[in-house]
């Protein structure tokens, strides 16, 4: 039986071939996928406002020279804006190039050989779309491939690819360097909010952990349609990994779009909602959305890090007697996720609506 994290979606044409055909014939694309409105509010493409990003350097963390004022960077990177990029991270290069390659490599494959691993009624992991719930819904621009990682025996072998052959290997890897390098961060995080960061840890045990691969083709029509919609990730910390230097990436800041220039070699880490309720509010899980380029495909990878299955997810005691209010609600993790589900994939609608009266 799909327990309550799976979800469900509907079947909707594959976008990837969808532009090879628009891209060529200059025919109007399909109805569904104009959303002209969304894709033409204003967006700060300022390099000084895009570049104002943090950036969480880890061997600044772990060095006890510059340990506590980089440790308050990282805390005031996850109040103000909710998102940082993280250098000197220590995943080897060889790891990030491998999984790039094999990832890049099984999105140009034929779409046959991709529905091979094509999802299931009932269950969110394979290649398709998520969060499609009616007929008339306007649809992204893009193509996803999800996976559970973590913990290792929550894996369903049929929706790991067999090619190219090394790329099972390659995400096995790099799903143990981002669980290792989430661990850190949390870690310090924990030091952060005044906590104690063994037992913040354990609220994280087994490291629960699931990737989504996303192609977004090129569209010559770009100004009508949206890569991913607007949304927050529901989990603790989010590893964005982009797979060429096509950008896309835009957050909500001061009720904006910032366009965000991801630097080369680094992650960028995003704060969830679970981490924002666990943090009672001081970190915010904000809204962010993708675009597409007009001639350039973009291909990025999600590490979505959650608490374990039996986690209560709500404030910190800790946090709520410092601050004297809880200011969202507890639940059990299943809970939540169902919570979300019924929510859809829309803005801040569902972190917002867990806060206390």
């Amino acid at each position: 039986m799909a327990h309550a994290e799976t979800g469900g979606s509907l079947p909707v044409p594959n976008v990837q071939a969808l532009a090879q055909t628009f891209n060529i014939s200059y025919e109007q694309i399909p109805e569904r996928y104009i959303r002209v409105d969304e894709a033409a509010e204003e967006v700060i493409m300022d390099d000084g406002i895009s570049s104002a990003i943090p950036i969480i350097d880890v061997n600044k963390l772990l060095d006890p020279a510059s340990s506590a004022e980089e440790c308050a960077k990282l805390g005031s990177a996850c109040k103000q804006w909710g998102f940082f990029q993280v250098i000197n991270h220590g995943v080897p290069n060889e790891v990030i190039s491998s999984f790039r390659n094999d990832m890049t490599e099984f999105f140009k494959q034929p779409l046959e050989a991709k529905k091979m691993y094509s999802m299931v009624p009932g269950n969110l992991q394979g290649y398709g779309q998520h969060f499609v719930v009616s007929g008339n819904q306007k649809l992204d621009w893009a193509d996803l491939f999800s996976l559970v990682l973590r913990p290792v025996d929550s894996r369903d072998m049929r929706f790991w690819p067999s090619h190219p052959p090394s790329f099972r290997n390659s995400i096995d890897r790099y799903s143990s360097e981002a669980a290792k390098l989430v661990t850190c961060l949390l870690k310090f995080l924990a030091m952060d909010m005044g906590v104690e960061p063994e037992s913040f840890l354990e609220i994280f045990r087994g490291q629960p952990q699931r990737m989504r691969m996303t192609y977004y083709p090129p569209c010559r029509q770009a100004d009508k349609v949206v890569g991913l919609s607007p949304h927050t990730d529901r989990m603790g910390l989010t590893l964005l990994l982009q797979a060429n230097d096509v950008q896309g990436l835009q957050i909500r800041k001061d009720g904006k779009w910032v366009a965000i220039n991801a630097l080369d070699g680094a992650f960028i880490v995003n704060v969830g909602d679970t981490l924002e309720i666990l943090s009672n509010g001081k970190y915010k899980s904000v809204e962010h959305r993708a675009m597409v380029h007009p001639t350039r495909e973009r291909i990025s990878a999600a590490v979505f890090h959650a608490v374990c299955r039996d986690a209560t997810v709500g404030p910190l005691p800790e946090l709520v007697k410092n601050d004297g209010v809880a200011r969202y609600s507890s639940m059990g993790y299943m809970e939540f996720v169902k919570r979300f589900f019924a929510a859809k994939l829309g803005g801040r609608g569902h972190v917002e609506s867990l806060k206390s009266s």
